[in-house]
């Protein structure tokens, strides 16, 4: 993976996990729901098993899931960081926006 490459992963990364925490903050009228979610979603990114494993095999999907987790790459770490990052901020501008007076839905 090049550098240009990376920079726009990373951007488009906090961009679309920017967008999506902000219209779910709105919706939902809560500041922090997909920085709580977000871990979920990044195992779900990184594992290569289908999702229903979790619930009919746990015992193997969860530590096999880890396990990747453990084994990521650096540049992927940051990538996903920078996501996790935008779920963040998206939360401190809902909270900016709501204490400044504006009432999204």
């Amino acid at each position: 993976m090049n550098i240009v490459q990376f920079v726009v992963s990373m951007l488009l990364f906090f961009v679309l996990f920017f967008g999506i925490s902000f219209l779910l903050n709105m919706l939902l009228r809560s500041s922090w729901v997909m920085s709580f979610v977000y871990p979920v979603i990044v195992l779900l990114i990184i594992d290569d098993f289908p999702w229903t494993e979790y619930f009919s095999q746990p015992g193997t999907a969860i530590p096999a899931a880890f396990e990747d987790l453990v084994n990521l790459k650096p540049v992927d770490i940051i990538i996903l960081a920078s996501g996790f990052v935008g779920t963040i901020v998206a939360g401190i501008v809902i909270r900016k926006l709501r204490k400044n007076g504006y009432q999204m839905f």
